[in-house]
């Protein structure tokens, strides 16, 4: 793995947020909006956790295999590339990139016991067909920074282990979102020690400027994530499943 995010492939692939809310135009002919796409994504990024519980891997895997989702959906549309297929495939690539392979056989083992419905059970060759195809459509590029690496450091600069947890779990909510495909992870970090400063009451501001980032950009992320936390309460079962019953049968 590439040792500086800087010179990683990683930091060439960052996008524009116009270039990440992209419908394809097979899925419009559908009858996707942007709506149906950011929900689809962020079902199949819970998918994705709920499946790594079950198969007991690192946090650091489900950040690696849900950001692999995310950056196929920048290519490929979801009417080829079914998400319900492609969300366990990828956590199957990332378990391997990260040293820390789950068999797929395991995983067709829990999705048949997660799921009762047909379109979500796949066979073992379907998974490892389906690998290649996000192989390529990754580019072959396998390297992924996350915040993570960052965060502890910053915390203990800070003065702010006390806010370890609420930090971490600030950090796990961002992969809901497409902030890894957009902002380099040691902003993202920020962005979530801001939002844990402002709630802890802890006066920080010297210490965000010395630095030396910009604190726009710092704060832009943090209002997103906020941003995100309200929009999310109106997230219902039904509004899911509505955008899902666009996919083909």
């Amino acid at each position: 793995m590439a040792a500086n995010f800087w010179t990683s492939s990683h930091c060439k692939q960052l996008l524009d947020p116009e270039e990440v809310d992209v419908v394809h135009p097979l899925d419009k002919e559908r009858g996707f909006n942007l709506e149906d796409f950011k929900l689809i994504k962020l079902h199949m990024s819970n998918y994705i956790a709920k499946l790594a519980q079950h198969v007991k891997v690192r946090q650091r895997v489900v950040a690696t295999a849900i950001t692999y989702m995310r950056r196929v959906y920048v290519r490929k549309s979801m009417t080829e590339y079914d998400p319900r297929l492609v969300a366990p495939t990828c956590l199957y690539l990332a378990s391997k990139a990260e040293e820390c392979t789950v068999q797929a056989r395991l995983l067709v083992f829990y999705i048949k016991k997660l799921y009762s419905d047909e379109k979500y059970r796949f066979e073992i060759k379907e998974i490892l067909e389906m690998e290649m195809k996000i192989l390529e459509a990754l580019n072959y590029y396998l390297v992924v920074f996350h915040p993570y690496r960052a965060l502890s450091p910053l915390l203990q600069d800070a003065g702010m282990n006390d806010a370890t947890q609420l930090t971490w779990g600030l950090v796990n909510d961002t992969y809901k979102m497409d902030l890894i495909l957009i902002h380099p992870p040691h902003l993202i970090a920020l962005a979530c020690l801001y939002i844990a400063s402002v709630q802890k009451d802890k006066e920080n501001t010297a210490w965000f400027e010395e630095l030396r980032v910009d604190m726009n950009v710092v704060k832009n992320i943090a209002m997103e994530i906020l941003d995100f936390y309200d929009s999310h309460k109106l997230i219902t079962e039904d509004r899911v499943n509505a955008a899902m019953s666009k996919l083909p049968k």
